[in-house]
């Protein structure tokens, strides 16, 4: 649906979130308010403005459900959270206020980009803390490659190639002169990795995000 505003999208979030732990119930209005950190009275005028759209249903002095439409967009809005927050921490290897940053982010991106994510991330299922990711309206396709992992998560005896390096700008030249670039095969040995029959070692401050072939 066109023309919804970021805080509009935040209170459609909200309400999915408690939909979907418990799809029966109604999201009070002093429930959301806590939520959303704002007064009662203003959850009420939204909620009469997004029943408006035909994305909740109002139930005067008790609160609201979400319609299959805004359902349907509370589950697009969350899944675009939790892609963010495991492309974040996972490929761009940042671990501070991920989910802020994630849902700063979610408003920003379409479907395109979604997909994009998804289908990089292997279509997961469930976040690293096991979150369950949202199906509804997911589009997947089944000949997608195979998902990004970390280095560390490589079995030994697996070949991968190389797909982003995480590393100080001072130690790039070091792994550009052994090979170690985007693109690059690489095998796991038990005796660390090997590149063109080279082994490799690099310190603790470099990451790589690889993915497996088969």
């Amino acid at each position: 649906m066109e023309n919804i505003t970021e805080f509009e999208e935040m209170y459609i979030k909200r309400i999915f979130e408690v939909h979907d732990h418990s799809p029966d119930a109604i999201v009070r209005t002093s429930q959301l308010a806590e939520l959303m950190g704002v007064s009662s009275a203003s959850v009420t005028e939204m909620i009469q403005r997004l029943a408006i759209r035909d994305l909740v249903t109002y139930i005067p002095y008790k609160g609201c459900r979400l319609t299959p439409s805004g359902f349907h967009h509370g589950a697009r809005v969350k899944r675009r959270q939790l892609l963010l927050e495991i492309f974040l921490s996972s490929v761009l290897g940042i671990q501070e206020d991920v989910s802020e940053i994630a849902c700063r982010m979610e408003h920003g991106i379409d479907s395109i980009v979604e997909s994009a994510i998804d289908r990089t991330l292997g279509y997961p299922s469930k976040t690293q803390d096991g979150i369950k990711i949202p199906v509804i309206g997911r589009k997947m396709q089944e000949s997608s490659a195979n998902p990004i992992i970390s280095f560390e998560d490589v079995p030994i005896g697996s070949t991968f190639e190389v797909v982003l390096v995480i590393s100080n700008p001072d130690e790039i030249p070091a792994l550009e002169s052994a090979g170690v670039i985007p693109g690059a095969k690489m095998y796991n040995s038990e005796n660390g990795p090997i590149i063109s029959e080279n082994s490799i070692i690099w310190g603790d401050s470099i990451r790589l995000m690889v993915r497996l072939i088969d």
